[in-house]
C-alpha cells in the first residue's frame, strides 16, 4: 500500500478543512476525531451485519462496505497526522479471528490510542484496521482506489459547505 500517498492526501484534506474552521471550532479536534472514528467503525460494522445474530438479512454490497471502510481510514490517517505518527507497513497478524472479534479489537485499539497517543499504539490501531480490511476481503488496490474517490468527494463536500 502506498502509505506515503495516503498520508500526503490526508494532510492536504485536513489542511483544507481546518483552513475553513472558525477559531472557536478548532478546540480539541483530536477528541472529536476519535469519536468520529468510533462512529465510522460502528457504521462499517452495521453494513457488514456481522454481529446481528438475530437477523437473517445479509451484509450490504461490498462497495458500500468498502466506502464505509475508507471513511474510517480517513480518520485513522488524520489522527496519526495530528500526533506526528505515520504508518509504513508491518506484517499483519495471521491469527484467525472473525469479523466481530476484529471489530472489538479495533475498538480496543482506538481506546488505547486515545489514552496513550504514541507511535506504538498508533501502529497497533492501524494494524487492527488493516486486519479488518483483510477479513472483509479488500485488496490494497481496492482500498487505495476507494480512498482516492472518497477523498475527492470529501473535498467537494467542503466546497459545498457540508
Amino acid at each position: 500500500m502506498d502509505y506515503e500517498y495516503l498520508f500526503r492526501k490526508q494532510r492536504e484534506l485536513d489542511a483544507y478543512i481546518e483552513d475553513k474552521l472558525e477559531s472557536a471550532d478548532r478546540g480539541d479536534i483530536f477528541r472529536k476525531k476519535i469519536l468520529a472514528l468510533q462512529v465510522e467503525i460502528g457504521e462499517l460494522a452495521n453494513e457488514t451485519r456481522c454481529f446481528k445474530f438475530w437477523s437473517k438479512k445479509g451484509p450490504s454490497e461490498q462497495s458500500v462496505i468498502l466506502e464505509e471502510y475508507v471513511d474510517g481510514l480517513h480518520f485513522i490517517l488524520s489522527l496519526g497526522l495530528d500526533r506526528g505518527h505515520v504508518y509504513t507497513s508491518a506484517p499483519l497478524s495471521d491469527k484467525r479471528v472473525d469479523q466481530t472479534d476484529a471489530f472489538l479489537e479495533l475498538y480496543r485499539a482506538i481506546g488505547a490510542f486515545h489514552a496513550e497517543p504514541v507511535q506504538k499504539t498508533y501502529e497497533a490501531l492501524f494494524q487492527s484496521f488493516l486486519l479488518l480490511g483483510q477479513l472483509l476481503g479488500f485488496s490494497e488496490a481496492s482500498i487505495l482506489e476507494a480512498y482516492k474517490q472518497k477523498n475527492e468527494v470529501n473535498h467537494t463536500r467542503q466546497d459545498q459547505g457540508y
